[in-house]
């Protein structure tokens, strides 16, 4: 398939490597002769310097023959025009745009990207989707990492195994032995810095970061199994009122149970507008990282402090210093990957990567076949796949011990019907079952050709 992608920045660089990777023709188009080096050098795809939304800068692209764009420019209005020429001039049919704007977003709105308006296929809000993570972060304080899968019915959960953890030293297998009514199953581990997937034999460590997929009824016993319990969350401070944090407030103020929310934003116009915006929520105008400020917030009495401005450095220091202060939970927002090593040594206990989660959300709107959610983990190490089984797929029929994985691949859950069932080898995969797989990176392509799915507009 012939992709083309507008902007080279993190979420462009990204999703280039994964289409380019799984052998597609693509070429990336930025403004910024730099970033384009950086993505041929480093990938197998073409670039372009120029402006995406310009037509002769698209045409040397190869538009005219294109099965897809995708605009993640910095720009809103610039990924709005590329869809509209991309459409009006060379007929490309699926266009993606990501949209920042949250007057761009609103559903009173939504008329406008109809295909005679503004054809745009599929729009990608970055803030929404990170603010998202960030209220299931705080729904499951425990767990470094969390995302839903199979209609809300099965949870990949990511947690640190801590020396008192149970279950340490403890083969997989033998698990499977002691909790045989368990809908969760071990998934990744990431050991010394390698994320792997695990054999049957394997043992859990101290200090080990641990994927497991599991039932969500049987969420709360899981976390309990491996060490670990879930606090309710009454008391939040949210560092940073932009789209994100405003977007958090505003959930959190329409949830029934009631949970005190206090808001710090440094920009005086930014944390006016959130504070018009709230209802019930205090908006402190201020440094995050203001030791007076974050006692005024009453960091030193919060369940978890919530550090989503645009810089690293911010939310990083103010999730440590409201640690230090007694704060019982810390999540940050930390864009650069290479950070994400230094959270457990600075006592953060979890991190939003808003990269892994836009690539996550594109990926899962440009699967061909029966894909209905990826999700990326880490620095594009590993993807899980959320797909429906195929007559045509090599694996329908068969028991999954009889299936010919790659040994970075396993099954989290399969759902039959309604029915959620934990995978064993004996498990029957059939057709118009719903299976979840973990893969490490360079095994997807063999995981798609097991779906019989591919990279592919709809």
């Amino acid at each position: 398939m012939k992709v083309i992608i507008c902007g080279a920045g993190q979420v462009g660089w990204q999703i280039a490597r994964h289409l380019s990777g799984e052998k597609n023709d693509v070429t990336v188009v930025d403004n910024n002769a730099e970033l384009v080096a950086r993505a041929t050098d480093s990938l197998d795809v073409q670039g372009i310097t120029g402006f995406a939304s310009y037509p002769d800068v698209l045409e040397r692209a190869g538009a005219r023959d294109a099965d897809m764009i995708i605009a993640a420019t910095h720009s809103d209005e610039v990924n709005m025009v590329t869809c509209q020429v991309a459409h009006s001039v060379f007929n490309i049919p699926r266009k993606v745009a990501r949209l920042r704007s949250q007057s761009y977003l609103t559903a009173i709105y939504s008329d406008l990207y109809r295909r005679d308006h503004m054809p745009i296929d599929v729009v990608i809000s970055p803030e929404r989707e990170v603010a998202e993570a960030a209220l299931r972060r705080l729904d499951a304080p425990a767990a470094f990492d969390i995302q839903s899968f199979l209609g809300g019915r099965a949870q990949l959960i990511g947690i640190t195994i801590e020396e008192d953890c149970p279950v340490v030293f403890t083969p997989l297998r033998q698990l499977t032995d002691l909790f045989s009514t368990l809908r969760a199953i071990v998934v990744g581990v990431r050991r010394d810095g390698r994320l792997f997937a695990p054999d049957a034999g394997d043992q859990l460590f101290s200090g080990d970061e641990i994927y497991l997929f599991c039932h969500t009824d049987d969420l709360d016993r899981t976390m309990e199994i491996f060490g670990k319990t879930n606090r309710k969350q009454e008391r939040v401070v949210l560092v940073g009122g932009g789209n994100v944090g405003l977007a958090v407030a505003r959930t959190l103020e329409n949830r029934t149970e009631r949970i005190r929310a206090k808001v710090i934003e440094r920009d005086r116009t930014i944390a006016e507008h959130a504070a018009d915006a709230l209802e019930r929520t205090i908006v402190l105008h201020g440094d995050g990282l203001d030791a007076e400020l974050l006692s005024e917030a009453g960091v030193e009495r919060a369940d978890a402090i919530l550090a989503v401005t645009d810089d690293d450095k911010t939310n990083i220091l103010a999730s440590v210093r409201a640690k230090a202060s007694g704060c019982k939970m810390a999540i940050c927002l930390v864009n650069d990957p290479t950070m994400v090593s230094l959270m457990a040594t600075l006592d953060i206990d979890a991190y939003i990567n808003p990269r892994a989660t836009t690539v996550s959300s594109i990926l899962r709107h440009i699967r061909h076949g029966r894909v209905r959610e990826v999700y990326s983990i880490g620095d594009a190490e590993a993807e899980v796949i959320e797909a429906e089984v195929l007559s045509t797929s090599p694996i329908a029929g068969q028991a999954i011990r009889d299936i010919n994985f790659p040994d970075g691949v396993l099954v989290g859950a399969v759902m039959k019907g309604e029915k959620i069932v934990r995978p064993t080898g004996a498990t029957r995969i059939e057709e118009g079952d719903v299976i979840t797989i973990f893969s490490m990176a360079d095994d997807v392509p063999e995981v798609e050709r097991l779906l019989q799915v591919s990279i592919d507009f709809f």
